[in-house]
């Protein structure tokens, strides 16, 4: 049985990162002082300089672009429910004219 995942705030990532970059501590040092694996730490600090500010938006918390491609997902699925259900409609009083 798997254990329950680790969640890391976006607070602890961003300290984490910094005692790398601004405090010269190597990779492998952080992780045993966090309790980390060098993996992660690797991940983040990445994240970080690709990303920004936007790096670690939190549990939840969706950027706008995500935000709309979650909406319009959304859409299309309850649009398709809804072709089907005509579909099935147009074809249930074909059936009873004939």
């Amino acid at each position: 049985m798997a254990g329950k995942r680790k969640v890391y705030t976006p607070e602890f990532k961003l300290a984490a990162v910094k005692m790398i970059t601004d405090q010269k501590l190597s990779v492998a040092e952080v992780a045993r002082r966090l309790g980390v694996t060098e993996n992660r730490l690797h991940e983040w600090k990445k994240a970080l300089a690709t990303k920004g500010a936007d790096a670690f938006p939190g549990s939840g918390h969706l950027t706008p672009q995500e935000e709309e491609i979650r909406k319009l997902r959304a859409d299309v699925k309850r649009l398709e429910m809804e072709r089907d259900i005509l579909k099935k409609a147009t074809a249930f009083f074909a059936a009873q004219t004939n």
